[in-house]
C-alpha cells in the first residue's frame, strides 16, 4: 500500500507542474488570441477588405487559433497529439453525421462569400424577406428589414434559394398603369404625365421614358408609363409620380374612375 502511495505522490508531483503550465499557457493563450483578433480586425479595417468577409473569417482565424492552443495545452498535460488526433477524427465523424444542417449552413456561407451574390449593405429579396444585408457569420446571414425586424437565414439555405438583389445596379426602371374614364381625352392624359416626367429631374432621359396606350378596362382606359431613374430614387419617384398624377387629372377634369357595375330593371308583366 505505502508503494502505491509513493508512485501516487511521484505521479501528482510530475502531474501537478504540468497541469499547472497548462493552465497558465491557456489563460496567456486566450489573451493573446483576443489580442491576435483584435489586431486582425484593424488590419482587415485599414486595408478596407469587403465588409461581408470580416466577421466570417474573424470567426474562422479565432476557431483555427483555439484549437491549435487547446491542442498545445493537451500536449502539454501528457496526452500524446497523435492519439488526441485520433479521438477529435473519431468525434469530428460522429459529431458531423450529427450537425449536417450546421455543416451545411457553413459550406453556404463559404459559397456565398466566393460568388458574392450580395455584400453587407445591400438590399435584397430572400427567403421572402425584403430588407438589408447587415452582416455574413460562419452559418448564418444577418438582414435588417424596413420594419426594424433583425432576421437570421441559415447560409445553406440562402445559398440554395431564389434571391433577389436590388442594389447591384444603379438604373432601376419604374411602371405605373394609371386609368382614366371612357370619354376622356387620353392625348391629353398623356401629354399630362408627359409633362409631369419632363418636370422631374430624377427621371432619365436616357433610356427614354415610355408612354402608350395600354387596355381598355372594364371602367377605364389604362395607360402604361415606364421611367428610369437612380436606385436610391426608385421609391420617391414612385410614389411622387402618383400623388402628382392623381392631383393634376383632378384640376385638369380628366377622371379616374373606379369599378363600378350598371344594373338595369326591365319590368314584366306576369301572366
Amino acid at each position: 500500500m505505502e508503494e502505491y502511495l509513493l508512485q501516487f505522490e511521484e505521479i501528482l508531483i510530475k502531474f501537478i507542474p504540468r497541469l499547472v503550465g497548462a493552465i497558465l499557457v491557456l489563460i496567456i493563450g486566450l489573451w493573446i488570441i483576443r489580442l491576435t483578433m483584435n489586431a486582425i480586425r484593424r488590419t482587415f479595417d485599414r486595408k478596407k477588405i469587403d465588409p461581408s468577409l470580416i466577421p466570417f473569417l474573424s470567426t474562422l482565424i479565432s476557431i483555427l487559433l483555439k484549437i491549435t492552443l487547446f491542442i498545445s495545452v493537451i500536449a502539454m498535460v501528457g496526452v500524446k497529439a497523435t492519439s488526441f488526433l485520433a479521438i477529435i477524427g473519431s468525434a469530428g465523424l460522429a459529431i458531423g453525421l450529427a450537425l449536417q444542417g450546421t455543416l451545411q449552413n457553413f459550406a453556404g456561407g463559404v459559397v456565398l462569400l466566393i460568388l458574392r451574390p450580395f455584400r453587407v449593405g445591400d438590399v435584397v429579396d430572400v427567403q421572402g424577406f425584403l430588407g438589408i444585408i447587415q452582416e455574413i457569420r460562419m452559418f448564418h446571414t444577418i438582414i435588417h428589414t424596413f420594419d426594424k425586424k433583425v432576421v437570421y437565414l441559415p447560409n445553406g439555405a440562402v445559398a440554395n434559394s431564389n434571391m433577389t438583389n436590388l442594389s447591384q445596379q444603379e438604373d432601376r426602371r419604374n411602371e405605373w398603369t394609371f386609368g382614366i374614364a371612357y370619354g376622356d381625352n387620353v392625348k391629353q392624359a398623356k401629354a399630362i404625365i408627359q409633362q409631369l416626367i419632363e418636370d422631374d429631374d430624377r427621371i432619365m432621359t436616357d433610356p427614354e421614358p415610355f408612354l402608350a396606350l395600354h387596355s381598355l378596362g372594364n371602367s377605364s382606359v389604362n395607360i402604361v408609363v415606364r421611367a428610369w431613374s437612380k436606385a436610391e430614387n426608385l421609391w420617391p419617384v414612385y410614389f411622387d409620380m402618383n400623388e402628382k398624377v392623381y392631383t393634376t387629372f383632378a384640376e385638369q377634369g380628366i377622371n379616374i374612375p373606379f369599378p363600378q357595375m350598371d344594373v338595369h330593371l326591365k319590368d314584366k308583366t306576369l301572366k
